[in-house]
């Protein structure tokens, strides 16, 4: 659950309605992989992608790091708009 709070916490400072943010980790089949869900309302989703996808990948760099140091887990980070 760690890793979904350092995502949630990276990804509201991104946006101008924190409040607005949903971040979930949801099950996989292979227990080596944690999937995360971050919704976003899509006036907001610009902001958490950024230009060529460039603070996403930021994003799933840091908490895939993370995710190295302390569990070894691979990481999927689906962003999504509602």
């Amino acid at each position: 659950m760690q890793l979904v709070k350092l995502t949630e916490t990276i990804v509201k400072e991104l946006v101008s309605d924190p409040d607005s943010i949903t971040v979930k980790e949801f099950p996989s089949d292979d227990e080596n992989v944690i999937t995360i869900e971050v919704m976003v309302p899509e006036d907001q989703i610009g902001r958490v992608i950024g230009k060529e996808g460039k603070l996403a990948k930021a994003l799933r760099v840091i908490v895939q790091a993370s995710s190295y140091i302390n569990d070894n887990k691979k990481v999927n980070i689906n962003i999504d708009s509602y």
